[in-house]
């Protein structure tokens, strides 16, 4: 398995800091979702007028671009055309980069729809997101996140979608936390359409002023109640040798350790299952 950080833990940093600490702290690659105060990197400079600049600095530096985390929804009728949009200009620079996924959500609206006319809209629009220019040459990876967190819901949006470009992205703490699922069960739905992970450590703990309002504050990875490296080891009983992302949410979550201390934990932690 190879690792990987995101953007997201490292709001600060330029694109020559993310190519210096990268690999300095014993990542492989770096997910992109945003670079520093632009959540969308599809209009910044480094990913449009020089984006062969980029290209080269990453290329340099030995750091892989895994994923473009978008903000497409694919379940989501009322913003096909944005979703569309977006991917336009995203999946150009995934190409030029050599990135093998993009990051989309779910999500729709379950008081106006049923899970299954959801997954039946995801299904319409991702047709078309793979008929785009390009859009087949990528993985799409849909995060266990949102309204599709359970097993079988997660079920019923692959078999809608059988499309081997079309998979999901195990959110390791997701599916533990929020849909509170062993993970064995997770990866019996999921199967053998893991093509991406994130992972992220939490304890519950509501009297702790930094808890979220579901009562679970983010951890040290290995220093929380999640099943980590259970998730991990089955992974691996499956064969799986793709990417581990560390989802270190500085972004969204400005209380948590700056990069330079957290980002070389997770890479010690990691190391220290095999």
């Amino acid at each position: 398995m190879k690792l990987a950080f995101t953007t997201l833990g490292c709001p600060g940093w330029d694109l020559d800091t993310i190519c210096k600490n990268g690999p300095k702290f014993g990542y492989d690659g770096v997910d992109f979702r945003g670079l520093q105060d632009e959540i969308d990197i599809t209009v910044t400079p480094e990913f449009t007028t020089n984006l062969s600049e980029t290209q080269k600095k990453l290329q340099d530096a030995g750091l892989a671009v895994p994923n473009i985390s978008t903000s497409i929804s694919v379940c989501v009728p009322e913003k096909v055309d944005q979703c569309l949009e977006e991917a336009r200009r995203t999946i150009p620079i995934a190409n030029a980069l050599g990135t093998s996924s993009l990051r989309v959500f779910g999500n729709g609206d379950i008081e106006k729809h049923t899970k299954e006319e959801l997954a039946d809209f995801g299904q319409e629009l991702m047709e078309k997101l793979l008929a785009l220019d390009g859009g087949s040459d990528l993985k799409w990876v849909f995060e266990t996140h949102d309204r599709w967190i359970a097993s079988v819901d997660c079920k019923l949006l692959l078999d809608r979608i059988p499309n081997p470009a079309f998979g999901a992205l195990w959110d390791m703490g997701h599916t533990a936390r929020v849909g509170g699922e062993a993970p064995s069960d997770t990866l019996a739905a999921l199967g053998d359409r893991v093509y991406y992970t994130h992972v992220k450590d939490a304890i519950y703990d509501t009297s702790h002023p930094e808890a979220m309002k579901d009562g679970w504050r983010y951890v040290s990875p290995g220093q929380g109640q999640l099943p980590l490296a259970e998730a991990i080891g089955l992974l691996r009983e499956k064969g799986y040798d793709g990417w581990v992302m560390f989802e270190h949410e500085k972004r969204w979550h400005m209380e948590l350790p700056e990069p330079e201390e957290i980002f070389p934990v997770f890479v010690n932690w990691f190391n220290g299952l095999s």
